[in-house]
């Protein structure tokens, strides 16, 4: 889940495409005595909006600090009482009672984003009531060709025409392994949209996708990959889209790219093998690509996110399921702060003794302390 600046949760409120559809759903939802589940509340306005809606009870969960502000929005707007805000993940918690309606908003540019699914089927099993209400209800990804010169030109320029006579592609190669937020209008299609997946929040359990993507090209024209987004249906008959055809949203669009531009005839063919695995708390996507190009051919192209981060031999070899790991300095640090975080000793106490065990690395207590500070603020209770 994303860690969002309260710029970023401002801007997420001020999206009214997103917004007019939540509200809309939450004034069918919410009656007076429902119990709702906000997760990933942010700054509070699901919130807010079922208390005003008439709910007796809102659980609002936040990983981030930002629950610290929203807790004192609700105070100042006489919600304090209504609105329980707790600082964590839905996952790890237990509720004193089912939700009657569970919301949430936890996609990134896609739906297949971090925890986002596995939060979903979890809300489902163990704190919504029988009978409650899921917002949202379903996402259905889409995708189309696109001319994106521009945005191409960002990723493999810095490696084509800044590498001042050297040779960049390894780097160039890596980077086009990735895919990224872009705006992509109307006019940037070069084919129909296709429907890869169907996300059915009251049914779905498994957060990893893998389906085909067929278009045939609308118009000619150097196509440099291909724009995904989706279609958000919130309740029946009320949600928006993410893609180029409606408003702009705080959403954007995702552009994978292929590693060159390939030229597109009319009626040419491109086929798409797309997946997405959850692996930890990121997604890995790959996109396998075939084209039939009247004037170049067939083209093919094997991408993965996996290639996108450069993993060093020491980073493969960690990770090896041979590996006998050794506890480094900075894990034996660590450890000494874990260790005697059990009530008993201060929090100088312990940076302290930290200074005095590893000398080299803390010239002061002090600076210990700000190292012990920051372990005790994440794993303290």
């Amino acid at each position: 889940m994303a860690d969002y600046s309260l710029l970023g949760y401002g801007d997420m409120m001020a999206d009214r495409v997103r917004m007019d559809a939540y509200a809309a759903v939450l004034e069918q939802a919410v009656r007076p005595g429902s119990v709702v589940l906000d997760i990933g509340t942010g700054a509070g306005m699901m919130a807010l909006l079922a208390c005003r809606l008439g709910a007796r009870k809102v659980y609002a969960i936040e990983p981030a600090d930002v629950v610290h502000t929203a807790r004192e929005i609700a105070r100042a707007n006489g919600l304090g009482d209504r609105i329980e805000f707790i600082q964590g993940l839905s996952t790890r918690l237990s509720l004193p009672e089912r939700a009657d309606v569970v919301v949430s908003d936890l996609r990134g540019a896609l739906p297949l984003f971090g925890q986002h699914i596995p939060s979903i089927v979890d809300a489902r099993v163990r704190l919504m009531a029988e009978g409650g209400v899921l917002i949202p209800r379903r996402d259905t990804l889409r995708g189309a060709l696109v001319a994106a010169d521009e945005r191409h030109g960002k990723i493999v320029g810095p490696w084509d025409e800044a590498a001042r006579g050297f040779d960049f592609a390894i780097a160039r190669r890596a980077a086009v392994n990735s895919w990224v937020r872009a705006k992509v209008r109307p006019e940037h299609l070069l084919s129909d949209a296709a429907t890869w997946a169907v996300l059915d929040y009251p049914t779905i359990t498994d957060p990893n996708v893998r389906g085909p993507l067929e278009w045939r090209a609308s118009s000619a024209g150097a196509a440099h990959g291909f724009a995904m987004w989706f279609d958000a249906e919130v309740a029946e008959n009320i949600g928006y889209t993410s893609g180029p055809h409606g408003p702009e949203t705080v959403y954007s669009t995702a552009f994978f790219p292929w590693p060159r531009a390939v030229q597109l005839a009319e009626g040419d063919g491109v086929a798409v093998e797309l997946q997405a695995r959850l692996v930890g708390d990121e997604y890995v996507w790959l996109w396998d690509t075939r084209i039939q190009s009247a004037t170049e051919g067939t083209v093919e192209f094997r991408q993965s996110t996996f290639f996108a981060e450069p993993l060093s031999p020491a980073r493969l070899r960690a990770r090896s399921h041979t590996h006998r790991p050794r506890l480094g300095e900075d894990g034996r640090i660590d450890r000494l702060v874990l260790e005697r975080m059990e009530g008993a000793a201060t929090l100088e106490e312990i940076a302290r003794e930290l200074a005095a065990a590893f000398p080299a690395r803390f010239g002061s207590w002090e600076e210990a302390l700000t190292h012990a500070g920051r372990l005790a603020e994440k794993y303290g209770a």
